[in-house]
C-alpha cells in the first residue's frame, strides 16, 4: 500500500468513518507510518472505552484502541 493515492484513500475512509461514529470530524492527528504498515490516529474528543470499542470496530482495516493521548482517544489501523 506503498502508493500515495491508496493512502490519501484510505485516509480519506477513516476520516468519513470517525465522522460517521462521532458525529463530526474530531481528528487530531491522522498520520501513515510507512515503515510499520499503519496509520496512527488521534482524535480531538476522549472517547469512553465502549464508544472506542464501537469505533474501532466499524473500520475497514484492522483497528486496536491504545488509550488516551493528551487530547483525545488514539487508534493504529493496520494495513497488514
Amino acid at each position: 500500500m506503498g502508493e500515495w493515492l491508496d493512502i490519501w484513500t484510505a485516509q480519506d475512509g477513516i476520516r468519513t468513518v470517525v465522522q460517521a461514529v462521532c458525529g463530526t470530524d474530531c481528528v487530531r492527528r491522522l498520520h501513515y507510518d510507512e515503515a510499520g504498515q499503519c496509520f496512527a490516529l488521534e482524535l480531538t474528543e476522549h472517547l469512553s472505552e465502549e464508544r472506542a470499542s464501537d469505533l474501532a470496530s466499524q473500520f475497514y482495516l484492522p483497528a486496536s484502541y491504545d488509550g488516551e493521548g493528551s487530547h483525545g482517544s488514539l487508534f493504529t489501523l493496520a494495513i497488514k
